[in-house]
């Protein structure tokens, strides 16, 4: 089996990572209180979802 001869630096490995960051979440706004939630799942301020009440906020 060949072996590397050599290390590979920290700039090399860092920049085979550059991509391995996650993305932010994508945020939309509650229809009923404007705050900034994530698309389809309640809102955790005004408690709605869909247009009725699901949880007591």
């Amino acid at each position: 089996m060949p072996n590397p001869k050599r290390r590979h630096s920290k700039a090399r490995r860092d920049k085979r990572r550059a991509h391995d960051a996650l993305p932010p979440p994508a945020l939309s706004d509650c229809p009923n209180c404007r705050e900034a939630k994530q698309p389809h799942r309640v809102c955790p301020h005004c408690g709605h979802y869909k247009g009725r009440q699901t949880i007591n906020a």
